[in-house]
Order: structure tokens, then C-alpha cells, then sequence
């Protein structure tokens, strides 16, 4: 089945000053057309080249998607449109000295002009069935938000939205808790919580981060930035833990599938302008099939002696960290990326995840089967780097360094995955990299539990002490296409 390619609706973010408003409207693409020439190398921190084209270069020459101008203007009403187009919601021309009036406008007007560009193009396409997908960067993504959840809720014209980078529970400054009026328009406290709440139409009771059920969330993608170091407007930095000007915590909007990217919210190593964000992107939007990767622990043993003060009735506290890399087959990029060194690394709670067994959540990954990047293999290639760090035990309350070495690991491997899709439904392949590097050598445990997906288990087992006993637990399902019948 061809794979659904709707015209996209690009919304970049926000532009701090008049003269960011100025050389935004005066780029044809606001931003979307900015790519890269280098590349950060982690060890040492030396550049190499790698050319990234920009998104919309890449959806021409990927997807065959082209920009929606012609002759200096937008395409002419009345004139035949493509349906792979890239449209530019051009909001800030109003808040041009130029273009416009010079004065810049709330959160709700520019969302309902973006409404508006919706309904225009579904009255030019005169299609049935007519859909779009929202792209968005930063401020944009609230744009999106408030269209969906105080203008239009569950709009069916809108199929998919993703966004970089974007504040979904608001913006914090160091110490001083939501930012203040010098970030929103008109005086107005933009990303603070209680002017969200008014734009997104949120009960009190409701956290800002939630779609609350206005649109579905399984098709909203939020890609997180977590390099604070390269942010081009350092002087309102928030610092680690996010991307320059947007906390981790805040830069994702609940219950979405969501990916982490070592970028930062602009600049050189900006989160858009980048390989890895692009892929995400192409992935969500044209992808074979959907994998949500949980580690599910049985057990993780305590180092003798601390086990010794726990069986004598101390109690214990351990708070793991796991880093998390998921790569695609034959690529320098990484799709998600979760790293203690890096501030993302994903928080195993002793209590919440082994003694209740509450799975870990590791990633959410889309994978696209291009016949172009893989002529002779129909299998969709991926892999997860795996490593969980041996915590600093707490004891009664008190840290117990006894023979601990900082960058232990419980356990640490790379795990190399081929799903392929046959008769009767998906299969997975896998090997570690310990026992055979970048090959596969073993069939994943496969259940149906449900008719739309599959569900596989791989163990993950460390038997050592400390050590762990867990399962990696694969959920796939189709993407894009007709979900098999019940059987």
C-alpha cells in the first residue's frame, strides 16, 4: 500500500526580537531550508563534515515533496496544487515593520490564522478525505496545540504533528521558575503555566503537558533536545538537563511517542537543521512500522555486603541509570539517544520498577523500509546500545562507598535487531554484540497478544553481583498501513 504523503504545514518557532522577526519573514522558508555542514565528534571534540541539506531539501529528494511558490508568490488560487507540498504558515509577516503592522500578536491569533491556512487549503485541494501534517518547531508546536485543543478539537484534516523542541510545559529560567513577561508577546507570560492553561483550554486539574484527548496521541511526536551546550542564545540559557532554552521535562507532551537527540534548540547544532531530527521526522510521517522497547526487570542483585544490611533490616536505596542508543542499519546518526554523560539518561527506580515491576520504558522508534538504502534486504535493520550503571547504594540513609568505582556497569552490549514481515505477521532476529559484533544469530520470543501487534521478548541477563535478570520486551505494529485482520 502506498504510504499516505499529505501536504505538510510547516510552523517555525519564536522570534525574540524585531530583528528576528525581520530576517524570518524574509526567508521564503522560515527556517526550514537551514542545514548543516558539520558534525561534532563526542571524543575527542573535533568537527568532521557531514552535509545535512535542511529538511525541505531532504523531502524533495526523499519523499518528492516540493514548496508550494511559484512565480514570487504562493501557487495562484484556482491553480492545480501537488499534493506532496510544503507549505510555510507565514504568521510573524504581521509582525512585520515590512510585511505588517509591526505589532505582534497572542498565542490564539496566530493559532486561528493557522486554522484558517487549514481550511483554505481544504477548500483548494477539494479532495476527499482531505488531511495535512503539522510540522512545528519550539512556539510553534503551542501554535498547533491551541489549534487542536481549544479551536478544532480531534480536527480529522489533521493526520500527524511533530515537533522539535517545542515547550509543552513551558519554559524555565535558572532558579526563577516559568519565565517572565520578556518572553511573551505584549507583556503576556507566553510560556507560563497559567497563560498555557488559557490558550490550550486546560482544566486546573489537567498537567499543561497533556493533549487532553483532542487529538490522539499515538500520531502527536515530540522530539526532544538534551545538548544545552550549543544554544546559540546562551545568555538565557536554563543549562543541563535540556536544550539550551527548553528542560527535557518540559519539551514533550504526555502519553506521545518521543525521541532524544544530542541538539540543542538552535544554532549550528540545532535540534531542526539536523540528520538525526530529520530522520525522526521522515520516520513518523512515512514509516513501516512503529517499536516501543521496554525493559521489564525480574531482578537486580545487591552488591554481598549491601544485601547484608538490608536482610539485617537497614533499608536500602538504589536509583539506576540506563543509557540508551538506538541506531538504523548502515548510518552515522543516532535515532534516540539517552546518555548519563549527556543529562538524559532513562531513571530506573528500585522501588517503582523491580518491587512493583513496573516496566522501563526505553524508546519509541519508527522504521522505514527504503529499498534504496537496502536493494537486496527487505528486513528493516536497527540496533539498541544497552548499559545500566551500578548506582551509589544509600544505606540507612547514608551513601556507602565501600569499593565503589565510579562507571561501573550491572550490565552493558549492544543489541543488533532485523524485523521482517512475512505471511504470517512480523519476526525479529537479534545478537549481541559480546557473542557475535553487528550480527544476528537468534529468533526473538514472538506472542500476538492483540490483533494489530506483535510483542517480542529478548533476555537480558547479567549474572554477576551485582547483576540483573530482565527482559527486553519489543512491541511492533504496523505504521501506515491496514492493520491485519484478526485471525
Amino acid at each position: 500500500m502506498p504510504h499516505p504523503h499529505h501536504p505538510i504545514i510547516y510552523v517555525r518557532g519564536y522570534a525574540m526580537t524585531q530583528g528576528a522577526i525581520e530576517e524570518t519573514v524574509a526567508d521564503p522558508y522560515m527556517g526550514f531550508n537551514v542545514g548543516s555542514t558539520k558534525v561534532r565528534q563526542q571524543y575527542p571534540r573535533t568537527l568532521v563534515r557531514h552535509i545535512f541539506e535542511s529538511p525541505l531539501v531532504r523531502l524533495m529528494k526523499d519523499e518528492g515533496y516540493t514548496d508550494s511558490f511559484l512565480d514570487g508568490n504562493e501557487i495562484p488560487d484556482g491553480d492545480a496544487l501537488p499534493e506532496r507540498a510544503v507549505w510555510i504558515y507565514r504568521y510573524y509577516e504581521s509582525a512585520s515593520k515590512d510585511l505588517g503592522t509591526g505589532d505582534s500578536s497572542e498565542i490564539e491569533e496566530y493559532a486561528q490564522g493557522l486554522l484558517e491556512l487549514v481550511n483554505t487549503l481544504e477548500r483548494r485541494y477539494a479532495t476527499p478525505d482531505f488531511k495535512v501534517y503539522l510540522v512545528a518547531h519550539s512556539m510553534g508546536g503551542l501554535i498547533c496545540r491551541c489549534l487542536l485543543q481549544k479551536l478544532s478539537p480531534n480536527d480529522p484534516r489533521v493526520d500527524k504533528v511533530f515537533t522539535y523542541a517545542t515547550p509543552h510545559g513551558g519554559i524555565d529560567l535558572r532558579g526563577i521558575g516559568n519565565v517572565p513577561g520578556f518572553l511573551g508577546f505584549k507583556g503576556i507570560n507566553t510560556f507560563s503555566e497559567p497563560k498555557m492553561r488559557e490558550y490550550l483550554a486546560l482544566p486546573a486539574n489537567t498537567p499543561v503537558q497533556s493533549l487532553n484527548e483532542t487529538f490522539p496521541e499515538e500520531r502527536f511526536f515530540s522530539l526532544i533536545g538534551t545538548n544545552h551546550e550549543d544554544y546559540s542564545m546562551a545568555r538565557f540559557a536554563v543549562g543541563p538537563l535540556s536544550d539550551g532554552l527548553v528542560r527535557i521535562q518540559n519539551a514533550y507532551a504526555l502519553g506521545t511517542p518521543r525521541a532524544f537527540v544530542h541538539r540543542s534548540h538552535s544554532g549550528h547544532y540545532g535540534i531542526v537543521n539536523s540528520e538525526d531530527g530529520y530522520q525522526n521526522l521522515r520516520r513518523f510521517l512515512f514509516g513501516n512500522v512503529r517499536v516501543d522497547a521496554f525493559l521489564d526487570i525480574d531482578a537486580i542483585t545487591l552488591p554481598a555486603d549491601v544485601q547484608a544490611q538490608k536482610d539485617a533490616g537497614k533499608p536500602v536505596r538504589a536509583d539506576y541509570h540506563v543509557d540508551v542508543i538506538a541506531r538504523v542499519r548502515s548510518v552515522r546518526w543516532d535515532l534516540h539517544r539517552r546518555t548519563v554523560d549527556e543529562g538524559s539518561a532513562v531513571l530506573v527506580e528500585y522501588d517503582k520498577h523491580v518491587e512493583q515491576a513496573q516496566p522501563v520504558h526505553l524508546a519509541s522508534t519508527f522504521l522505514h523500509n527504503d529499498a534504496r538504502a537496502n536493494p537486496n534486504d527487505s528486513a528493516l535493520g536497527f540496533s539498541l546500545d544497552l548499559a545500566m550503571l551500578v548506582p551509589e547504594y544509600q544505606v540507612g540513609g547514608r551513601w556507602w562507598n565501600r569499593r565503589h568505582y565510579e562507571g561501573a556497569h550491572l550490565f552493558r552490549d549492544k543489541l543488533n535487531l532485523e524485523a521482517r514481515r512475512d505471511d504470517d505477521g512480523w519476526h525479529v532476529r537479534y545478537g549481541w554484540d559480546s557473542e557475535s559484533p553487528n550480527l544476528v544469530r537468534y529468533d526473538a520470543e514472538r506472542e500476538q497478544p492483540i490483533p494489530d501487534s506483535y510483542t517480542f521478548g529478548i533476555p537480558v541477563v547479567q549474572n554477576t553481583r551485582p547483576g540483573l535478570s530482565a527482559t527486553l520486551r519489543l512491541v511492533t505494529r504496523p505504521w501506515n498501513e491496514p492493520v491485519p485482520d484478526p485471525e
